[in-house]
């Protein structure tokens, strides 16, 4: 099984961003990673994300994400350090997927997106499979397999 990368990111010493990475890039997997964050504010959640990603994949211009996942208010435009980073809202995409578009050879890439509310064995699970590029299940199979605590 190919490593994957946990980040850890420098806005709080002990507050790393859940993120696993197929650390090889390619366009040939169905997933290139996932991220579990801890809420569904996007506003409170991206920046953190976003530093992780441009750390490892080169400056992040786009995020596209599914309406119907993240709390109100939708903003079109989130700041993250000196960058800012545009972002699409669409019904279309699909649940538990956000994808990510770069400037480093204008590269794009999409990520599971494990619920905040997922137990800690099922997320690490699902972390890993849609980090590991010989897995070959999509978006709502791993997410069918997440356990939720109350």
């Amino acid at each position: 099984m190919p490593e994957t990368t946990m980040t850890r990111t420098p806005r709080a010493p002990d507050d790393a961003v859940r993120l696993r990475l197929d650390p090889v890039p390619s366009r040939t997997t169905v997933l290139d990673g996932a991220w579990w964050p801890r809420s569904t504010d996007v506003v409170a959640e991206l920046p953190a994300l976003v530093e992780a990603l441009a750390d490892l994949r080169g400056e992040i211009t786009h995020v596209l994400l599914n309406a119907g996942e993240w709390d109100l208010p939708h903003p079109r435009r989130a700041a993250s350090g000196h960058r800012t980073i545009r972002l699409g809202w669409y019904t279309s995409q699909p649940a538990g997927l956000i994808t990510v578009m770069s400037d480093f050879g204008r590269d794009r890439f999409d990520l599971l997106v494990v619920p905040p509310d997922a137990s800690p064995a099922s997320a690490d699970g699902a972390l890993t499979a849609a980090a590991d590029p010989i897995d070959r299940r999509r978006t709502p199979e791993l997410l069918s397999g997440i356990d939720h605590v109350s």
